[in-house]
């Protein structure tokens, strides 16, 4: 018999443990198909607003050598726009990202998706290159608590916060978190970097400063995850530089049980999730677990 990867995120049940994180995509549910049909066992949306949002100017995006370097500035066309499309969603496992900078900007948005079927919220606590929203919010204890509080009296399904590096310990954001009821944290967001133009000495982003995803962030985000899985009893998903199974094995011993999977899916498009999925079963075959659970947070252990 073929060892059970499937997982639970707190009161989110997931046939496999590989989501696509926020951001990478869109918000095209025909692309949420496809990706949920090639393995992914939900779909995390672009970070939503309460209204329409167009973002910076390019260059938005910067190909390192290893990753990359993104400062789109959170276009989308706003929570009711999505909302209304989502009515058509079905089958699809779909978490909805959601930024803002108060708690009534959340508390409206969750309204927008009271009769359409969502998995859950993601609330995204951590961008780093959005001012007064992201990590500003995520920096300031008492309006995250505010915002979880008020979001947790609103929403119908579970809801997890994204954290990320900013100027303040992130852990006592996470702390925070979970002292308010959030049923789960997804670590990390990006990093704040940025890149310039030798030739012209200008920085080449137009907002300047982005940020970095990709494999030069997974040793941090592993880090984080053991952080926060051995100091709160919350369940953790593992976000940043995820490409093959055995990256994702190793957050799954650091104590994420589940991961996300965002810019190599711009490398390797849909077929990322199976690679994964299939990785994970056979390295299970091999250590003799029966269950995903049974090896969440084994490295906590050395």
């Amino acid at each position: 018999m073929s060892p059970d990867i499937s997982t639970n995120v707190g009161p989110i049940t997931l046939e496999r443990p590989t989501m696509l994180a926020s951001g990478i995509l869109g918000i095209s549910l025909d692309v949420f198909g496809r990706l949920y049909k090639e393995g992914a066992g939900a779909l995390v949306t672009k970070s939503l607003s309460k209204e329409p949002w167009d973002g910076y100017p390019n260059p938005t995006i910067v190909g390192l050598k290893n990753g990359y370097l993104n400062a789109v500035g959170l276009s989308n066309p706003g929570a009711p726009y999505f909302a209304n499309m989502l009515s058509q969603n079905k089958t699809v496992p779909i978490i909805v990202s959601l930024v803002g900078s108060i708690p009534e900007d959340f508390v409206f948005m969750i309204k927008q998706f009271e009769n359409v079927k969502v998995l859950g919220y993601e609330l995204n606590l951590s961008c780093p290159h959005v001012e007064k929203v992201g990590l500003e919010v995520g920096d300031d204890p008492e309006l995250v608590h505010a915002i979880i509080k008020s979001v947790k009296q609103t929403s119908k399904v579970p809801v997890l916060a994204k954290v990320g590096l900013g100027s303040s310990d992130y852990l006592e954001t996470v702390r925070t978190a979970c002292e308010s009821g959030i049923d789960g944290i997804t670590a990390i967001n990006t990093l704040r970097a940025m890149a310039i133009d030798v030739e012209t000495a200008r920085p080449i982003l137009s907002h300047k400063i982005g940020g970095l995803s990709g494999p030069p962030i997974k040793p941090v985000a592993v880090r984080c995850v053991y952080e926060i899985s051995s100091k709160f009893d919350i369940p953790v998903i593992g976000c940043g530089g995820i490409s093959t199974w055995d990256d994702a094995i190793e957050f799954l011993l650091a104590g994420a049980s589940a991961v996300q999977i965002g810019s190599a899916v711009g490398e390797k498009w849909t077929g990322v999730f199976s690679e994964i999925n299939n990785g994970i079963s056979k390295y299970m075959e091999k250590k003799n677990y029966r269950k995903l659970s049974e090896m969440v947070g084994i490295a906590k252990k050395f």
